[in-house]
């Protein structure tokens, strides 16, 4: 590549990363009310579930492991956390609440990437000593988009625009996490559950699904024709939809808001954790400050602006880490790719300690039985 063409390839990712100020700002405040609400339960919750006296006490599960491992240093390698070096519920409390500290100050609008790594380590170490707890889709989804969130953010400015603009392609990344996470729940019920493909799964889903909201009620009542046409549309969103996520900027806006508000449909009609919520995040990558700066006060929207026109130009280590991360990610996804692709397709599933690039689905199969027994 010559000096000239590496000038304009950053010339334009320049010019493409100054939409994205509102974009950045929006993403990396909610993933720290995700983090937040995630810590806040730990905390209430860590030392009945894992603790020394728990129901699947820590201390005999990290045993286990290092028996099986062979050793403490290969242990930790397959399954990295804080806690092997102290688990005591004392220490499992304080970690979590040091996470709930430092999330509110993500959500007040303070965050640097020390900060977001110190959020995805702790919580990562949660995750791994969290057993059955822990074993769910959202906890490796919060995992895998607070890793991308530690390189939205500057090394160590903690403004909430600080002076280097968001990488664009890291705002790329957050749409091909939000169009894997769609497809592989869209393929899932394709592949999955014949109800799906006769329109006739919402007939009963918001009766037996996990834990109904006050709303399931009034649609489970709703007319046949109802639930047909919200399988449909279920699947349009997740099949269709997500590909517009890289079109060009008035399709990818409608996209956005398609995919935001069907996750505020989800969340009004059930409850999932806090999982709908989260994947609202990837979402937000779909809109830009040409959208955005419409929905905010004029004082804030003067605030962007001036941070634009102070931008400094990312050193070349930034950079680097940005391409880096980027060729990463690409690596990483063969294998939730090729999964897409299997008939055997798995949900939920993680092909790295780390839990970098995983791949998601929901509701493969609806669950039938208390709507025998009620009958």
């Amino acid at each position: 590549m010559t000096a000239a063409s590496e000038s304009n390839s950053t010339d334009f990712l320049s010019r493409a990363s100054s939409r994205y100020w509102l974009t950045r700002f929006a993403i990396v405040r909610w993933v720290g009310f995700i983090y937040a609400v995630a810590f806040l339960c730990a905390a209430q919750q860590i030392v009945p579930l894992v603790g020394e006296h728990g129901l699947l006490p820590v201390g005999t599960y990290l045993t286990n492991i290092e028996r099986y491992a062979r050793s403490r240093g290969a242990a930790f390698a397959e399954m990295p956390s804080l806690f092997w070096f102290g688990h005591s519920d004392a220490a499992l409390v304080t970690w979590a609440w040091i996470g709930f500290a430092l999330a509110l100050v993500v959500m007040c609008g303070f965050a640097n990437s020390m900060i977001m790594v110190a959020l995805w380590g702790i919580y990562m170490s949660f995750v791994h000593i969290g057993q059955d707890w822990y074993g769910y889709g959202w906890e490796i989804q919060l995992l895998e988009t607070g890793f991308l969130a530690i390189f939205l953010c500057p090394l160590l400015d903690v403004r909430p625009f600080p002076r280097h603009p968001p990488p664009v392609l890291i705002i790329w990344l957050f749409r091909w996490l939000g169009f894997r996470i769609m497809l592989g729940a869209g393929l899932i019920k394709l592949r999955g559950d014949v109800c799906w493909r006769d329109l006739t799964c919402l007939t009963y889903h918001y009766l037996t699904q996990p834990i109904p909201n006050p709303l399931s009620r009034t649609l489970h009542a709703m007319p046949l024709w109802f639930h047909q046409f919200g399988v449909l549309w279920n699947h349009f969103i997740e099949l269709i939809v997500p590909w517009f996520a890289f079109g060009p900027r008035i399709a990818r806006h409608v996209a956005g808001m398609l995919l935001i508000s069907f996750q505020f449909v989800l969340i009004l009609s059930g409850n999932l954790s806090f999982l709908n919520w989260l994947t609202i995040v990837p979402f937000l990558a779909c809109l830009d400050d040409s959208l955005l700066s419409r929905c905010i006060p004029g004082a804030l929207a003067a605030r962007v602006e001036r941070s634009r026109g102070a931008a400094a130009t990312p050193g070349l280590p930034a950079t680097a880490t940005v391409f880096f991360v980027v060729v990463l990610v690409g690596i990483l996804s063969l294998d939730p790719v090729v999964n897409l692709l299997s008939s055997k397709q798995a949900m939920n599933t993680s092909f790295n300690p780390l839990h970098l690039v995983n791949t998601y689905g929901a509701f493969g199969t609806v669950g039938v039985d208390e709507v025998q027994w009620i009958e």
